[in-house]
């Protein structure tokens, strides 16, 4: 398991909406276009291969992987707290 970040800027309402949805299946919005994940290697790469498709022109998804150390280092200031457990979803 391994903590993730994947933050997007995408100028379509649609397509930024569809790629909401997908991340939220996977993971916790701690902002309106960044989300935190804690998840293996092989569901980060089906869901990165599911996003590849959605930037066009000027837009960007980013996907920050984040050490266990460098997560202990981090602060968050306000409210919230980092992702501490796998979320299971089953259909």
């Amino acid at each position: 398991m391994g903590f993730v970040v994947i933050s997007y800027d995408i100028s379509d309402d649609g397509t930024r909406t569809k790629v909401a949805n997908m991340l939220l299946d996977h993971g916790t919005r701690v902002q309106y276009s960044v989300f935190e994940f804690l998840i293996d290697e092989n569901r980060l790469d089906e869901l990165v291969g599911r996003l590849k498709d959605f930037p066009e022109c000027g837009d960007s998804i980013r996907v920050y992987h984040i050490c266990e150390g460098c997560l202990k280092k981090a602060i968050i200031l306000g409210r919230g707290e980092f992702e501490k457990e796998v979320g299971f979803h089953i259909v």
